[in-house]
């Protein structure tokens, strides 16, 4: 297979307009998005080397609109001829679909943008040497060692750069560049039959930005030396109790909640059912959207793409649609979905600018991005001094959830008793469930912009064939009434 590089020399957006100028299709409207994605993973377990790799990949995806339907071609052909081709097989592509189409688009749901994004990052992934992440790597495996009761320490650093250029026949010219950094580092301590493990945050650090975010100081040799101490801690740490108390939850397992069980089923395409087969379907319908109390008053929920170092920030989706920061979910009301021009048009209700691609070979679908509750007014000890009694948990370790994304049930890593007001004893296996207007109707305390904290994932799987996409996720300390937790590694 031969690879045709992107011009070095040339502006790319000058060969895809180019490759739009020289068509001769019968169609209404011709995008093509082209990408470039480097990327470079290291890891040690026990302070050998694990994982080396670096990598190059790029293409494009040419989008074609004839007669109401759409049609794709990806090629990795980078020339005129290259992307005419492909082009050409989109048209023929959407031409064969549109008698079986299930609605009729025009050009409007692509109109013209101009614009350029980039990341702020300070340290570029050409900055990381190998020689420098693997001293770092053995650093944090040796500083996770704090006792012999530590029998496997693991550490990680991930770097991405992305570019895309996009243009279309209705002048849409497009260019953004991604700066992506994740590092991770976990402990598993053993003492007979009993097994923990503690991670930074669930795993969850993963930012928008240059290896300058990791910041190798006193605060992260702390926090590496406390993620040592908690995993033998909780080898003697007693089971969580099964009870029917106040839960509250940490920004780092708040992250995981609110991808499962506000993010998906808000996607759109999940309401109308073209995920079913595979990731499932929603228990919103059409007719919730502006009436539906999905929580409490006091849940506030933004997709909001315009956060620095948030992992999914960006200026425009990649079908050039402009991003905006936009309540979902407003004092408890359901707003808005999660939903692409096409999905709106389909199903009639309001969304953002969500259509994402996890590479050069994928057509845009809709995926959630950044997905935040907003900040209430409450500093994290008076939200645990005003409990009697209760459960403070951290950092998930095991979730589950239907395919509705209506019951579920999600396991942490660290939880505390919350006894008379104050931090009490540590508990091991907590666990958690309860079904999603539940869960969020119980949301009684929102923590203050000082607990609010910023975490992501670069896997969140979706779509035929799948795309693994970033999705980050910002949110304060949060407590929930009522709700049912219970101990077990399962």
């Amino acid at each position: 297979m031969t690879v045709t590089p992107l011009p070095t020399t040339a502006d790319p957006i000058d060969l895809l307009t180019e490759a739009i100028a020289s068509l001769d299709l019968p169609a209404d409207w011709v995008g093509i998005r082209a990408t470039r994605e480097e990327s470079v993973v290291r890891s040690q377990r026990d302070g050998k080397p694990e994982a080396n790799r670096r990598s190059l990949q790029q293409g494009a995806m040419v989008e074609v609109l004839v007669n109401g339907q759409m049609g794709y071609a990806a090629t990795n052909r980078l020339t005129v001829a290259g992307l005419r081709q492909a082009a050409t097989l989109a048209c023929q592509q959407a031409q064969a679909a549109a008698p079986w189409r299930i609605h009729a688009f025009s050009p409007e749901i692509r109109p013209k943008v101009l614009g350029i994004y980039q990341t702020f990052a300070e340290k570029p992934l050409k900055t990381l040497t190998t020689g420098h992440a693997h001293e770092l790597l053995s650093r944090l495996c040796q500083g996770l060692k704090v006792s012999d009761l530590i029998v496997q320490a693991s550490a990680s650093l991930s770097a991405k750069e992305i570019d895309t250029w996009l243009v279309s026949t209705s002048g849409t010219q497009v260019h953004q560049k991604f700066s992506f950094f994740t590092p991770s580092f976990s402990a598993t301590a053993q003492e007979g039959a009993i097994v923990q493990t503690r991670t930074n945050n669930g795993r969850g650090h993963a930012y928008q930005a240059g290896w300058e975010f990791f910041d190798v100081g006193d605060e992260l040799w702390a926090s590496v030396q406390r993620i040592g101490e908690q995993a033998v801690e909780l080898l003697t740490a007693p089971e969580c109790p099964d009870l029917t108390t106040t839960l509250v939850l940490a920004p780092d397992q708040m992250m995981l909640q609110i991808h499962e069980s506000i993010g998906h089923p808000l996607e759109l395409d999940r309401i109308l059912g073209d995920e079913r087969n595979y990731a499932g379907g929603s228990f919103v319908q059409p007719e919730d959207f502006g009436q539906l109390q999905y929580g409490s008053d006091q849940l506030n929920v933004t997709f909001d793409p315009t956060v620095e170092q948030e992992f999914a920030s960006y200026a425009f989706d990649d079908t050039g649609a402009v991003a905006e920061r936009q309540y979902l979910i407003r004092h408890g009301v359901l707003q808005r979905g999660l939903g692409s021009h096409e999905s709106q048009a389909r199903l009639g209700v309001p969304g953002v600018a969500c259509a994402r691609a996890t590479n050069w070979d994928r057509p845009p679908i809709d995926r959630m991005a950044n997905i935040n509750v907003e900040p209430g007014d409450r500093p994290f000890g008076q939200i645990i001094g005003s409990l009697e009694d209760g459960v403070y948990m951290e950092a998930n370790r095991s979730w589950s959830i239907d395919d509705q994304r209506f019951k579920f049930q999600f396991g942490c890593e660290y939880a505390k008793r919350i006894r008379n007001g104050a931090l009490a004893e540590t508990v091991r296996n907590p666990n958690y469930r309860a079904t999603t207007p539940q869960f969020w109707r119980s949301l009684s305390q929102v923590g203050d912009r000082s607990t609010w904290q910023v975490f992501g994932t670069p896997f969140c799987g979706k779509g035929e064939p799948n795309q693994i996409i970033r999705v980050g996720h910002g949110a304060p300390v949060c407590a929930f009434n009522d709700i049912e937790v219970f101990g077990g590694a399962g």
